[in-house]
């Protein structure tokens, strides 16, 4: 290794070299593309489904139902679920890369050893045969890139937004398993209401056939009444195979987004169904307006993160057709003896300033730029209808949760009316004022009636959910926030 404290002619004036960067410096470039905010209704569709009360309720919405089951199911999902974890993963990668960025802004310190034995010809020494001896040496290294067209603060300030982005990702896949935890186990709970219904209306079809049967044996009525009877058992009697099978699709289902098997959803003494009538109804959910789901929305804020960070990346591409300088430096000893290594006369240094860039690429640069300048655009795009998406989703979620209400509603009075004329006919029928028939009529149309309100009820609750979730309810930004103000005061 050659000696570099002679290497320099004259006198080396880093002075001069700090005014021309930070001439430089002044021309640094940053990305200038500013994502426009769509433009958003004031207010939505007047509605009974929205109230100014409780925003803390959107925080974790699926408690308001009072449901201890359905909160230790979506508990298990949140931390159990396949599609969660991998989430979780990208941020963790993001977060790394995050810090790759940083570091690059950073000087690279190193440390250099080296021990050579070398031979000099004699065309070089003079000395017939050549000569031979040793060569150490240890040393210190120090590498910069001086930042003077803000490329790599460009690259963290991109970093940053692609883990901004993986973190409302994250929350948005965490929403929409929530989401699907609550609906399925609102489909599950109806399902095996429905089935229960049917269970009980059969047995009452049973009692009502053997009833016929003894009357027909007694020469009271005649075969056409047991045929009836024996047909309205039969009828109901075939629904239940396919609503059993309704339910095991559905707890399948479930058990799947829990991570949770058959027996471990199901086991009688730790888990216990209730009717769907007894969750509790939250009520009006808390009004969002349209201009707050910019902010609420977990998925419209990874959209705004992903549009950032291709932004910069144009300015990062452009940069890339600029030079590049970098600074190093090397101070250590360099002796032919190890013994001599730590001595004044060993002292070895070196400074120096390296800029390169391309001349003639071709190019590549510029399709560097065009590409980057595609990306953005594409995000753009993708902002504009995410948002878009995301309003007619509120818009119809409102629509949905009014009309499940008012035909709950309806259902109610009409099954209070048809019980009515269930008993009644029930009573005429054992006088003998009105026909089997006519009888049997009346008990189907409160068989309908039951399975139409547990349909209402589960419509009404999955409603809930899909509003909830359409408002961008049941995620805390405070974290994702206190990550952006921390990394602004960084920077």
């Amino acid at each position: 290794m050659m000696n570099n404290s002679a290497g320099w002619k004259g006198h080396f004036c880093p002075g001069l070299l700090f005014l021309v960067v930070l001439f430089l410096g002044g021309c640094a470039m940053g990305s200038d593309h500013k994502l426009r905010k769509p433009d958003l209704p004031g207010t939505w569709p007047e509605t009974e489904a929205l109230t100014r009360d409780g925003q803390d309720y959107l925080l974790e919405w699926w408690t308001r139902f009072e449901d201890p089951m359905l909160n230790q199911l979506v508990a298990k999902a949140v931390q159990d679920n396949p599609d969660i974890r991998v989430q979780a993963a990208r941020v963790w990668e993001a977060r790394a890369r995050l810090g790759f960025a940083r570091a690059e802004q950073l000087p690279t310190v190193g440390v250099q050893a080296e021990a050579v034995r070398q031979r000099q010809p004699e065309a070089v020494t003079g000395i017939p045969g050549g000569s031979r001896g040793n060569l150490f040496s240890l040393a210190g290294l120090l590498e910069f890139e001086l930042d003077i067209w803000g490329r790599l603060a460009m690259e963290r300030e991109a970093a940053q937004a692609v883990l901004l982005e993986s973190q409302y990702t994250q929350e948005a896949v965490r929403q929409g398993v929530i989401s699907d935890v609550v609906v399925t186990y609102f489909n599950l709970v109806a399902a095996r209401e429905e089935l229960e219904i049917t269970r009980q209306t059969l047995e009452l079809r049973k009692q009502t056939y053997e009833l016929e049967r003894i009357r027909f044996e007694a020469g009271q009525v005649d075969e056409l009444v047991l045929g009836q009877a024996e047909s309205a058992l039969e009828k109901v009697r075939a629904l239940v195979p396919d609503l059993k099978r309704q339910v095991r699709i559905l707890e399948g289902a479930l058990g799947v987004l829990t991570g949770l098997s058959p027996l471990e959803l199901f086991d009688d003494d730790r888990v216990r169904y209730g009717l769907a009538r007894s969750v509790f109804n939250p009520g009006a959910v808390p009004l969002v307006l349209p201009s707050e789901l910019l902010n609420r929305r977990s998925d419209i804020r990874s959209a705004e993160a992903r549009a950032r960070a291709t932004g910069t990346a144009i300015g990062i591409a452009r940069a890339e057709r600029l030079p590049r300088l970098n600074l190093s430096g090397l101070l250590g000893t360099l002796a032919p003896e190890t013994r001599d290594l730590f001595t004044s006369s060993a002292r070895n240094w070196s400074m120096g300033a390296q800029a390169a860039g391309p001349l003639l690429d071709f190019g590549r640069t510029r399709a560097g730029v065009e590409a980057a300048q595609a990306q953005y655009v594409q995000a753009e795009i993708q902002y504009e209808a995410v948002v878009s998406t995301a309003f007619n989703e509120v818009r119809d979620a409102l629509a949905i949760y009014q009309s499940a209400q008012n035909r709950e509603e309806a259902v109610l009075r009409l099954v209070g009316s048809v019980e009515r004329t269930r008993n009644l006919a029930k009573v005429r029928y054992q006088e003998g004022m009105i026909s089997f028939l006519e009888f049997l009529e009346a008990e189907q149309d409160l068989f309908a009636a039951r399975q139409d309100l547990n349909n209402a009820v589960r419509d009404r609750l999955v409603a809930v959910a899909t509003l909830s979730k359409a408002l961008g309810g049941g995620w805390d930004p405070d974290s994702i926030e206190r990550y952006e103000v921390s990394s602004a005061v960084k920077d």
